[in-house]
This record gives structure tokens, sequence and C-alpha cells, in this order.
């Protein structure tokens, strides 16, 4: 019991700065999405926050840029030893790049109801098609999440209005 204490506290710890990255995302005017990659002994390996707008690249969302930065890292596409955090639930596009880069353990805050490509919509990673079985986690500090996806969402169309 101890054992899933601590893990659970480890989870909370490494989404907090998912969500932290997620925030300067947002302060950017991206959808504030951010991503953490750590290692098997618990350390930071790369992080990212959703970049499509600054960088003009649809493909540079938060779990991408994340994935890039720990391969040129550790010198491997193979994350298998790897755990990713991520506020929101991958899309199709970010699933794909999980399931290809072989991480171990995807963690993410809230479902997508619109794209989630995990559990939500659709379920890639145990798709047929896939070759990698990718553990998964949801709902880690999922209020948080929501309410950050929440409030930056109503600021835009509050703006815009």
């Amino acid at each position: 019991m101890l054992i899933k204490h601590l893990d659970y506290l480890a989870h909370q710890k490494w989404m907090s700065r998912a969500l932290d990255l997620a925030q300067v995302a947002g302060d950017a005017d991206e959808i504030p999405v951010g991503a953490v990659i750590i290692n098997s002994s618990g350390n930071l390996i790369a992080e990212g926050e959703n970049r499509k707008e600054r960088d003009k690249d649809p493909t540079a969302h938060a779990e991408i840029v994340a994935i890039r930065e720990a391969s040129q890292k550790l010198q491997t596409w193979r994350l298998n030893q790897c755990t990713l955090y991520v506020t929101l639930e991958p899309c199709p596009m970010c699933a794909g790049a999980i399931v290809q880069a072989r991480v171990g353990l995807l963690v993410y805050g809230v479902d997508d109801p619109k794209t989630g490509a995990i559990r939500t919509v659709s379920n890639i990673p145990d798709s047929a098609a896939s070759n990698h079985r990718l553990r998964v986690i949801g709902g880690v500090l999922e209020s948080s999440c929501r309410q950050q996806l929440q409030a930056w969402f109503a600021n835009r169309r509050q703006v815009s209005n």
C-alpha cells in the first residue's frame, strides 16, 4: 500500500510540473497542454508544451516536443523505460507517436471528449494495428487539468466577443 501511495505522490508531482508547462503554453496563446518525461529512476529527461502557433508546426504538440527531446538526450527512439506525463489525453497523432516511441507508461490528467485517442474517442494503444502495449493511468490531477483548459477556453471566447 505504501508503494502505491508513493507512486501516487510521484504522479502528482510530475503532473504538477506538466501543469506549469501548460500554463506557459497558455500564456503564449497556445492551447495549454504540458508534458514531462521521466526515466525509471524518477529523473526528469524532457519537457514540452504546445508550440503549434509559435513554431508554425502542426506536429508541435506537447507530447511530440517532449518525445523529441527525450530521444535526443537518450540517443534512442525507444523510450520503454520512461514515463510520459501529459495534462490532456493525447490526440491520434500523439498517441501514435507514444506507441512508436515505445513509452513504458503514459499518465494523463483529463480525458479529451473530442479527440482523445487513448480511451475516450478511440483507443490507439489497444488497437490491433498497435505493435506496443502501453500501460496507461488517467485522471491524475484531473480537476486541475480540466479547470486550466476550461479557464483558458472561456477567456479566449470572452476576448473574441
